[in-house]
Parts: structure tokens; C-alpha cells; sequence
């Protein structure tokens, strides 16, 4: 017994001694500096427990977490049955100074009281606040310390407060009215509502164009989302509506797992508010709706649009919301419209047609089909004229075109045709590595009528041209072009900025024909032509080979006059010329039996158009010296004829001697 009443003392020893830390104004003197400093090391704040008061039955306490965050407490309660009812007040004043707390910057102020009654097994919270300057009412009902109901209702809550505290731009304002009434929002039980409506909403189209570069008109909105939750579904009913776009959607949705049945609609006036979102430079107007059914593993999206004016369709197949597969067709898109919609220049008109399908769409392993037409294309004469500064207007050219690819994984295979008034040109085999960017094809190219390439040349001439190669685009590019041209061959290949050329047997009548110069001189040319395209300089070297003259009135004088029969002879000889940019300095040497024709550092600006030439003739062993100044449409040609003639007959043969060397230019 002495024990036992030993124990027993002790006991109460310890009891007393609880019960006078815990339940008296002694004991929370002692306790609240404790409690104080664990707060502190939790929030990481200078927390102050400013007021702490705990009895058997009630309490107070009031702790200011920092200077103009304060929270306040009372309440009764029951040790033994585990009841209480308390009430609480939060007012937070400086919530930017609670991110130690928050783990997050807020800003703004909060303000919330309210009750909690119960007891550890349930309990109800009802309050009020004023969230984001609204009037806030809300039911909670917790079972085992874990939500189980939620009825809240929030109105005419500011947009704009709300964005400044979560520490976002306020990139648009309105006033958000929210209903949420949750039976139950137990995990596979879920039994409720939720209501969002967003009115008199207004986007800040300054601060759009100061961060994205978005010009962007007036632009007011409101927003309705209702939702009915029962058990694992979702049914929902979503409407975005402004003066520039509309967005709905509707159907039903399952969390867990996710599978989805629903709806979708865009009607979009202007696409540059995108641009934050899409990163690219689209505008103008679109609408799109379709349907999205199945689930993270297998979920299928469709779609129709009015893209570009066009009548467009589309079937994606999609695992965990990455495309595995995608079939889609665009008809009658306008050309115009596309470009607009990209924002790029008004390059052409015409009509665009777009045939894809894709048996895997993964970006590592592509594999299927695209084919591209365009039809009733028409370039936009003044507009490409303008662009690349042409120094007269280019003419009216219409074209159609069309490619077939064929994609394997990093490879696309290409045929391309393009049909023109101007030119026309196709590629059979167009062969693109997107894993390093290299592309390669062939090509043939068609122009039956160089003259309608005067506003690139600012030359006229006759005649066509067809040349076929290669082209190589990788590390270095490479070009080579061959063509039959004035009777004979040019096979010429262009590495990087370097270009040579090599010509055999050209006939210079035919390039004297081409290039609409008078046709007095027949001779097979071999040469070859060197220029770096960077540089602008070069050299061009070529052999002439069994030359005569056509008839000629100088030649008919000097034939007439028993000097010489210069249509039997046959010429042979050199032209050499070195190019550097519009400066060439060019020498010709003809020779035959018994004449020749000389001139060395003839000097031509291919821009100005000037000449300066001497030009020396040997006729039988008789001289003729000649000088060429000025403008190659109008040169003053000096003859001198001493040494040839001194005769009337001279006089005659000089002056025809000086209009046949102005009628070569």
C-alpha cells in the first residue's frame, strides 16, 4: 500500500504539473515561448504568438506571423468528448512577405473568418472572405480531417487583383462569379456542380503589344462553364464568346482513367491574338470544330475548317496526346489567303490543294504521303518587281505547280513540276535529310522565250533555252547545268561561289542571232568561262575555228575595189576577256590566209554601256586602223584609211567602213 500511495502521488504529481503548464495563465507563460519558436521554425517568419491562452475548456490566441499578417483564434472545446467549436479571423495585409510560407509570390491583401465545429471524426468550416475583392461565402465539411463537401460561392471577384496576386500581368480584366456545390468529392463518389461565369471581361491591348508584339483591336469577353460531376464522369458545358473569337465545348470527360467523348468549336476573327500561344505570325480569320473520343492510349481527333478560305477535314490518331497517325485534306485554299494567314508578302494569287496521310506521325519516325497542287497561280508582277528591285516591271505570269512526297522517317522524296508562261521546270527526284538538313534533285529547266526575262536581264534576246543538272545543298553547294545551245554544248557546274563554265562548239552566228547582235560572223567557239559569283570577277577564254564573214558592205567595197575576196577567207582565233564586275577588258585575233583582225584591252562597263577599242584590219597586207568611244548603242567610230587607199574609192569604202562598225552596236 505504501507503494501504491507512492504511484499514486507521483502520478498526480505529474498531472498537476500538466494540467498547470497547459490550463493556466503560469503555464502558457512558459509554454507560448516554446510554441512561439517551433511556428518560427516552421514559417520560417519573425512569428509573434502575441496572445496565447489555453484553459480545460477554451482558448484565445492571436499570432502575427509578420508585421500586417495576423491570425486570430478562440473558441470551447471538450478534452474528453473531442468537441469544439471555434472561430477564427485571417487577415493577411502583406501577402508578399509570406513566401517563405507560401512557397510562391503573392501579392495584395486576404481576408477570411469564420467557424469550425465538430469534432476529429467531423467537422464543418463556414466562412467568409474577401478574396480578390469579393464576396466570398464557403461550406466545408471534413470526415476523418479529409474534405468530403464543399459548397462556395464567389462573387464579382476582380480578374485584375486576382492576376496581381498569384504575380501575373494583368492582361485582362472582369469580374468572376463562381457556384460550387460539392456533395461529395470523394475519389470514384464525386457528386456535384461547379458554375463559372466571367463577365464584362476586357483584354489590356497595350500591355498585348508592349510583351508580345500583338496589335490587336478592342477586344471584350465573357466566359460560362457548367459542370456536373457523378461519381467518375464529368459532364461539361464550356462557351467563350468576344468580339473576336468564340470557343465551345461539351461532352464528357473521365479522370481517372482519362477517356474523353466530347465537342469542339473555334470561330477565331482575327489569329494574331494567338500569337503568344502559337509563336507564329498568323492572322486573320478561321473557324474549326471536330470531335476528340477515346482514351491516353488510343484518342482520335477530328476536324473541319475553313482555313484560308479552303474546305479542309482532318483525322489525327493520338497516344499520350502525341499523333501516331494523321490524314488530312485541304481544297480550293486561296493562295492570298495563306500568305496573309502567314503574315507574308501578296507574292501570288491562286488555288491550293493539300492531300496528306501520314501511317505514323511521330516526328522520329515519319513515314507516308503529301501532295501539293496549285492552280490558276499568277504572280504579282509589281510586287516582285518591287522586292527584288527588277529595273523594269516583270510580266504577267501565270503558273500551276505540283509535288508528290514521300516521307521515311528524316527522308523526304520529291517530284516537283512547275508550268509557266515564262519557264517551266521539273524535278523527278528531290531527295531531303532532315537529320542534317541536306537536300540534292534534278532538274530540267525550259524557257522558250528569252525575251520575257528582259526585266532580270535588262537585255533582250531570241530564242529559248533548256538546260538539265543537279543541284546539291549540304556542307557545300553544288550546281551543274548542261545545255544544247546555238548548235553546240555548255557544261558548266557552280561549287559554293565559284562557277566555270566550259564551251564547245557554239556557232556565233546563233549567239550573235541570240543576243540580237547584227549577224556578219559564222565560226565554231570552244572556250572556257570562269567567275566567282562573291568577287564578281572572272576570265573568259575561248578558241574560234573556221570563221567567215556574211555579206557585208564593207567587205562588198573592198571585194569590188580588187583589194581582196574577204567572204573566201577563213578565219581562226583567239577572245579573251577578264571580267571584274561590270569592268571588262577583253582581245580578239583573227587570222586566215591573208588578212587579220586585231584588238587588244578593249574596255567595256557593262553598266555605263561604254567602249573603248582600237581595232586593227591587215587586208592583203593592207592596214585599216579604227577607234570605238562611247556608248555601245551610239559609238563615235574614227577609220583611218590612209595607208589602205587614196582614192574616191577610199573615201567611199571609209564611210561605209564607219557605218558598218556603228551598226555593231
Amino acid at each position: 500500500m505504501k507503494y501504491l500511495a507512492g504511484f499514486i502521488g507521483l502520478v498526480a504529481v505529474v498531472i498537476v504539473g500538466i494540467y498547470v503548464l497547459a490550463f493556466t495563465p503560469f503555464g502558457n507563460a512558459i509554454v507560448a515561448p516554446i510554441i512561439e519558436s517551433k511556428i518560427q521554425q516552421e514559417t520560417k517568419l519573425e512569428s509573434k504568438l502575441t496572445t496565447f491562452r489555453l484553459s480545460m475548456s477554451d482558448f484565445e490566441l492571436v499570432l502575427e506571423l509578420n508585421p500586417g499578417n495576423t491570425v486570430q483564434a478562440n473558441g470551447n472545446f471538450s478534452l474528453f468528448s473531442k468537441v469544439f467549436d471555434v472561430a477564427y479571423r485571417v487577415r493577411l495585409d502583406k501577402l508578399n512577405d509570406l513566401q517563405t510560407l507560401t512557397q510562391t509570390q503573392l501579392v495584395g491583401t486576404l481576408f477570411t473568418e469564420g467557424t469550425a465545429k465538430g469534432d476529429m471524426a467531423f467537422m464543418t468550416i463556414e466562412g467568409v472572405s474577401d478574396l480578390a475583392k469579393s464576396e466570398t461565402t464557403y461550406h466545408v465539411e471534413l470526415t476523418e480531417l479529409s474534405p468530403t463537401s464543399i459548397i462556395a460561392k464567389v462573387k464579382q471577384a476582380d480578374l485584375l487583383t486576382l492576376l496581381g496576386m498569384i504575380g501575373q500581368k494583368p492582361y485582362a480584366s472582369a469580374q468572376v462569379d463562381l457556384d460550387v456545390d460539392f456533395k461529395n468529392i470523394m475519389p470514384h463518389a464525386l457528386d456535384g456542380m461547379i458554375t463559372l461565369q466571367t463577365q464584362q471581361g476586357k483584354v489590356d491591348t497595350k500591355l498585348m503589344k508592349s510583351d508580345f508584339n500583338v496589335t490587336m483591336p478592342e477586344m471584350a469577353f465573357s466566359m460560362n462553364l457548367n459542370a456536373k460531376l457523378e461519381r467518375e464522369r464529368i459532364d461539361y458545358d464550356y462557351a467563350l464568346s468576344s468580339n473576336l473569337a468564340k470557343i465551345t465545348s461539351s461532352g464528357k470527360v473521365l479522370p481517372e482513367p482519362l477517356s474523353v467523348d466530347l465537342k469542339y468549336g473555334i470561330d477565331v476573327q482575327e489569329l494574331a491574338v494567338f500569337k503568344p500561344i502559337t509563336n507564329g505570325p498568323l492572322r486573320g480569320p478561321m473557324k474549326l470544330y471536330g470531335n476528340v473520343k477515346g482514351t491516353k492510349e488510343s484518342m482520335k481527333v477530328d476536324g473541319k475548317s475553313d482555313f484560308s478560305g479552303s474546305d479542309t477535314s482532318f483525322q489525327a490518331l493520338l497516344k499520350d496526346f502525341e499523333p501516331i497517325t494523321l490524314e488530312a485534306k485541304m481544297k480550293n485554299l486561296k493562295l492570298e489567303k495563306v500568305l496573309y494567314m502567314l503574315d507574308q508578302p501578296h507574292y501570288a494569287d491562286g488555288v491550293l490543294s493539300l492531300d496528306v496521310d501520314l501511317s505514323d506521325a511521330r516526328s522520329k519516325s515519319l513515314k507516308g504521303s503529301v501532295k501539293t497542287t496549285i492552280i490558276n497561280g499568277l504572280l504579282d508582277s509589281k510586287y516582285m518587281s518591287k522586292a527584288y528591285a527588277f529595273k523594269s516591271e516583270m510580266p504577267r505570269t501565270i503558273f500551276d505547280l505540283t509535288t508528290s512526297s514521300v516521307l521515311n522517317a528524316n527522308i523526304i522524296d520529291t517530284k516537283v513540276t512547275l508550268n509557266s508562261n515564262l519557264a517551266t521546270l521539273n524535278m523527278q527526284k528531290v531527295h531531303f535529310d532532315m537529320s542534317d538538313a541536306s537536300l540534292s534533285t534534278d532538274y530540267k529547266l525550259s524557257a522558250q522565250n528569252l525575251d520575257a526575262f528582259y526585266f532580270a536581264t535588262q537585255r533582250h534576246m531570241r530564242g529559248g533555252i533548256v538546260a538539265d543538272g543537279v543541284f546539291k545543298q549540304a556542307k557545300d553547294l553544288d550546281l551543274s547545268i548542261h545545255s544544247n545551245i546555238a548548235g553546240g554544248t555548255v557544261e558548266a557546274n557552280l561549287h559554293n561561289d565559284d562557277f566555270k563554265a566550259e564551251l564547245k562548239s557554239l556557232q556565233t552566228l546563233k549567239l550573235l542571232n541570240m543576243f540580237i547582235y547584227p549577224e556578219i560572223f559564222q565560226a565554231s567557239m570552244n572556250g572556257t568561262l570562269t567567275y566567282n559569283l562573291l568577287q564578281e570577277k572572272g576570265n573568259l577564254n575561248a578558241n574560234l575555228l573556221d570563221g567567215v564573214f556574211t555579206k557585208n558592205e564593207i567587205f562588198t567595197l573592198i571585194k569590188q575595189y580588187g583589194v581582196l575576196d574577204m567572204y573566201e577567207e577563213r578565219f581562226k582565233g583567239e577572245v579573251n576577256a577578264n571580267i571584274n564586275k561590270e569592268f571588262i577588258v577583253a582581245s580578239l585575233e583573227l587570222l586566215s590566209n591573208k588578212s587579220s583582225i586585231k584588238t587588244k584591252n578593249t574596255k567595256l562597263n557593262s553598266k555605263t554601256k561604254e567602249i573603248d577599242s582600237n581595232l586593227d584590219l591587215v587586208v592583203n597586207n593592207n592596214p585599216i586602223s579604227a577607234s570605238i568611244k562611247g556608248r555601245t548603242d551610239a559609238p563615235k567610230v574614227s577609220v583611218d584609211l590612209e595607208k589602205f587607199m587614196k582614192s574616191k574609192a577610199g573615201d567611199a569604202v571609209k564611210k561605209e567602213v564607219n557605218k558598218f562598225l556603228k551598226g555593231l552596236f
